[in-house]
C-alpha cells in the first residue's frame, strides 16, 4: 500500500531509525561471531559471512533499481506538468512554481523511501533471525 504524501516524511524517519536499530543488532552479531570463530571459521560461520556479502549486494541493487525506476517515473510527471503549465495555461491543469517544488519534495522522499525499503527489509529479517541464532 503506498504511502500517503503527507506522511511519507514520517514514514522515512521511522523506517531510517528501525534500519538503524536492526543494523547494529546484525553488525553486533557478525562482529562478535567473527571474533569467536577467529582465523579459521566453521563452515557455519563461513555460511553466514558468505550470505552477509550475497545480501548487502542484493540490496544494494534493489534498491539502486527501485530509485532509478521511481525517478524516472517522476521525471515524466514533474515534466508533462511543467509542459502543461508553460504551453497550455488556458486549460487550468498547470502548476503554479510553488505546487512544483511540493512535487519534487515529494518525489524526492519518495525515491529516498523506495530506496531504503530493499536495505530496511533485509536489515530487519536479519535482525529477527540472527536473534534466534546463537552465537556458537
Amino acid at each position: 500500500m503506498a504511502t500517503p504524501n503527507r506522511n511519507r516524511p514520517a514514514a522515512v524517519a521511522r523506517q531510517s531509525g528501525e534500519l538503524a536499530s536492526a543494523s547494529a543488532q546484525v553488525v553486533a552479531h557478525r562482529v562478535a561471531r567473527m571474533v569467536m570463530a577467529g582465523p579459521s571459521p566453521s563452515a557455519r560461520d563461513r555460511k553466514e559471512f558468505q550470505r552477509m556479502v550475497n545480501e548487502k549486494q542484493q540490496a544494494f541493487v534493489e534498491s539502486w533499481l527501485a530509485m532509478i525506476g521511481h525517478t524516472t517515473a517522476t521525471q515524466w510527471t514533474l515534466g508533462t506538468t511543467a509542459w502543461r503549465s508553460l504551453f497550455y495555461p488556458w486549460l487550468g491543469g498547470g502548476s503554479m512554481p510553488a505546487d512544483m517544488v511540493s512535487q519534487m519534495q515529494l518525489a524526492s522522499i519518495g525515491m529516498i523511501q523506495k530506496g531504503l525499503a530493499p536495505v530496511h527489509r533485509k536489515a530487519m529479517a536479519n535482525a529477527r533471525r540472527l536473534a534466534k541464532t546463537p552465537l556458537r
